[in-house]
């Protein structure tokens, strides 16, 4: 059993988000599900959390992983709460 990184614990929780998103299916199906904003929020709040957590405390690596998943998070809840619609007028 190897080590799990800071890296692939960021890469684990944004895809637990995903599957709260219906961009993928769960770890027991082969079926995505409907959207469950309520799960990807807690995903995304997380993930900011464990951000202000370890402010100073990451090498430049984990943080830009960090910030860069985070980004993409709130982008794709906007788009999965309707922002999508916003955009595409």
């Amino acid at each position: 059993m190897s080590d799990l990184s800071f890296t692939a614990f960021v890469v684990s929780l944004a895809s637990s988000a995903a599957i709260h998103f219906g961009d993928m299916p769960g770890p027991d199906s082969t079926v995505r599900s409907e959207p469950n904003l309520e799960g990807a929020s807690q995903m995304i709040e997380i993930l900011s959390l464990l951000e202000q957590k370890t402010r100073g405390n990451l090498s430049a690596e984990e943080r830009q992983v960090l910030e860069q998943v985070l980004y993409e998070l709130r982008v794709r809840f906007l788009e999965v709460a309707g922002g999508k619609q916003i955009i595409e007028r």
